[in-house]
């Protein structure tokens, strides 16, 4: 069988609780024969996490990270086979936004996803793009003007 597979049948291998070693000198350890890492200090910003180390990194709870995304379209971790979770960097800043605004801001569940709801881009409209034409007009017109003087001096 090969060293990636996942034989776990689900993300149960993301609910171990890893106890590193202090002393270690990349910050990362290993569960016997399994071979998950815990996320060490140098872990790159835009590289994935999984459900534990996302966890570890926020200090909330996996099932709390699970049940979020039951209530929160807009978090959606990659799945792999075996529902195991791989969060983005997008998905990383998402989860700290939400429990910044649920449990210091006092937020309830409803209230952040009207929140988040009411943040999707706004389709552009007539009425957003009117006021910006005479500007980008007389733009135009000074660029028109520049590439004039610009051909006399060639």
């Amino acid at each position: 069988m090969p060293d990636d597979a996942d034989t776990s049948g689900g993300d149960f291998t993301d609910d171990i609780d890893v106890a590193g070693d202090p002393g270690s000198d990349d910050g990362s350890t290993s569960i016997g024969a399994v071979g998950i890492a815990a996320a060490g200090p140098g872990k790159a910003g835009a590289a994935f996490r999984t459900i534990g180390e996302l966890s570890r990194e926020t200090g909330l709870p996996q099932h709390i990270l699970r049940y979020w995304e039951t209530r929160f379209p807009q978090l959606r971790p990659l799945q792999r086979a075996g529902n195991r979770r791989y969060y983005r960097a997008e998905d990383a800043v998402l989860v700290r936004r939400i429990d910044t605004l649920l449990n210091r801001e006092g937020y309830t569940v409803r209230g952040v996803q009207q929140l988040l709801a009411a943040e999707k881009t706004t389709p552009v409209t007539t009425d957003t793009i009117e006021p910006v034409i005479p500007a980008l007009r007389a733009i135009r017109a000074l660029l028109a003007q520049a590439l004039v003087e610009d051909g006399r001096r060639a």
